[in-house]
């Protein structure tokens, strides 16, 4: 199927391993010109240089309130349009409910709350002015089954859903907003949580991204999309 997406442009953070080269990797084999940022510059490179299509690499931390808004300047600078932001971020440490501290609640909602909504306020009106954008945040299913160990993810993560399902009713119909709700993936932040048993893909993920992105996917737009291999539980 061709997902509509030759030329466009698309940032993608946090894209040096894990789900977020999954993303920009499938993003690239659809024909995107694409924006990879993430901390360390030797992973980046050799992220950027995986990629089949043209990319820009940027060296950066995604969770500095200060580089969404200059991630997106360098991406028109280069690019001369942004039409697909995918906004990722690294998850905050273990810790049940009653282990969580002012610091470390503070540090998750940075990072995996307001870095997310930085991102998307930036991306909006460069969207705006053409009349069509995908935005896709990567959370966690946790936001639809909380994980008793990961506390800090589950409410930060959550607490962007929320955000993202009203956002989304603001930016219809020209921009979507979905999230993507990866369960287990064979990545390094698996192996940090001690993670065992079935893993998925991050290029299947990265391919899941790419369709929300799609030309087809323009009606699909507030949704949380777990990508987990039935691991949720719930009905709703």
């Amino acid at each position: 199927m061709d997902l509509g997406l030759e030329g466009k442009v698309a940032l993608v953070t946090a894209a040096s391993k894990g789900l977020g080269l999954g993303a920009a990797r499938a993003l690239s084999a659809e024909g995107c010109k694409v924006v990879v940022c993430a901390r360390d510059p030797d992973g980046l490179a050799a992220a950027a240089s995986s990629l089949p299509g043209e990319v820009l690499a940027i060296a950066a931390d995604v969770t500095d309130p200060a580089t969404p808004a200059t991630l997106v300047e360098q991406t028109i600078a280069r690019f001369g349009s942004l039409a697909i932001l995918v906004a990722n971020a690294g998850g905050p440490p273990r810790a049940r409910a009653m282990e969580v501290t002012d610091a470390t609640m503070r540090d998750a909602l940075e990072a995996n709350l307001l870095t997310s909504v930085r991102l998307v306020q930036a991306a909006v009106p460069p969207m705006r002015e053409t009349g069509w954008g995908r935005i896709v945040c990567i959370t966690s299913f946790g936001v639809k089954q909380p994980i008793g160990t990961l506390a800090l993810s589950n409410t930060a993560r959550t607490g962007l859903w929320a955000w993202a399902k009203t956002a989304a009713q603001d930016l219809a119909p020209d921009i979507t907003l979905n999230l993507a709700c990866p369960g287990l993936h064979a990545t390094d932040r698996a192996k940090e949580l001690g993670t065992t048993g079935r893993l998925g893909d991050p290029d299947d993920f990265g391919a899941v991204i790419a369709f929300l992105c799609s030309a087809q996917a323009g009606f699909v737009s507030g949704v949380a999309l777990q990508v987990d291999g039935a691991a949720t539980l719930g009905l709703l």
